[in-house]
């Protein structure tokens, strides 16, 4: 289990320790003491790296935080963590704030559930955070997207706190030759830079569709098959043996190994906020056994509390998924 990092004294997230013992109730107890104790993220801070604050209450915040984690380990603990970031815009007009506030609140949120899934020791987490789809929104607003995302990403390359901090490697999952040249370009940078990093694997999804990116496979595994296929071809023509191991089907692990999330395990937990139950075109192949959650609350409001609760429903649900796993297994 990772050492916990300090957290402002506006999300202190407390919470008593309980026996396994008694699992039932504390799943039954857990949802309300959990929602009286843990406000969201604040959307007056300005900077990731401010999010990260030290003294004797956020200690003792921290230790009452990693007695929490440590009981909760007891129990099957997901490795990959996948968000449908859902609500932002939501967030913003309850709030009579201005739109685009929702989704810079919203990155926030991925900052500190980053930190979150470091402290519980989840390898992987993924962020829907940009569809194909969305290209089809007003321009002023995706407009605006496209400069939130490259002004955060420059300031990651800048500054690199949080990143560094975790050792973190940065994915970006999509097509991202239809982002303009700036964004492109920062995010190629990114990924780039944080290559080598051994700690999480945050994977950022934009812009991205399931379609798109299961014909991208299709596409790439093809144009695999037609190389090799010449390449035998032109063995035969100069005299050599035949490529005997060439095989003109494609399979399943063909198409794995084109994924975008190719080397990534398929998520465990598939969590859209606002209550929304689509999955929107996100990660089809990768989430046939995934546990799917749609709490009710928009993603700039999704805290630690949130994340409990996440990974205690799926514990419930542990042994019909791994009952699940087991009979595909046994069918292939």
């Amino acid at each position: 289990m990772a050492t916990p990092l300090s957290y402002p004294s506006s999300d202190p997230h407390m919470f008593p320790i309980c026996s396994r013992d008694n699992w039932l109730s504390l799943t039954v107890s857990m949802e309300g003491f959990l929602t009286s104790c843990s406000p969201s993220v604040n959307p007056k801070i300005e900077k990731p790296e401010d999010m990260v604050k030290t003294g004797v209450l956020a200690r003792f915040q921290n230790f009452l935080r990693k007695c929490l984690i440590a009981v909760i380990s007891y129990g099957p603990m997901p490795n990959h963590i996948a968000f449908i970031m859902d609500g932002n815009r939501r967030y913003a007009k309850c709030r009579s704030i201005q739109q685009g506030a929702g989704h810079r609140v919203g990155f926030f949120a991925v900052v500190a559930n980053l930190l979150y899934c470091y402290e519980m020791g989840v390898k992987y987490m993924t962020v829907y955070a940009f569809s194909i789809d969305n290209f089809k929104r007003d321009p002023k607003e995706v407009q605006s997207l496209m400069q939130l995302m490259e002004e955060k990403i420059n300031e990651v390359l800048e500054k690199q706190s949080v990143i560094d901090k975790l050792n973190c490697k940065v994915n970006f999952w999509g097509n991202l030759e239809l982002l303009r040249e700036p964004a492109r370009l920062a995010a190629q940078k990114l990924m780039a830079s944080t290559a080598g990093n051994t700690g999480p694997v945050l994977s950022v999804c934009i812009p991205y569709n399931s379609t798109s990116e299961i014909v991208n496979a299709v596409s790439e595994v093809c144009a695999e098959r037609r190389e090799m296929l010449q390449g035998e071809r032109d063995g035969d023509c100069n005299g050599q043996a035949a490529n005997s191991g060439v095989h003109p089907e494609i399979s399943v692990a063909d198409l794995d190994r084109h994924m975008y999330s190719a080397g990534c395990p398929d998520p465990d937990i598939v969590i859209r906020t606002s209550g929304e139950t689509r999955l929107s075109n996100f990660l089809l192949w990768q989430t046939t056994f995934s546990h799917l959650q749609n709490p009710d609350t928009l993603w700039p409001d999704f805290s630690f509390r949130h994340l409990v609760w996440a990974v205690l429903q799926y514990q419930r649900a542990y042994p019909h998924l791994e009952q699940n796993r087991n009979l595909a297994k046994k069918q292939l």
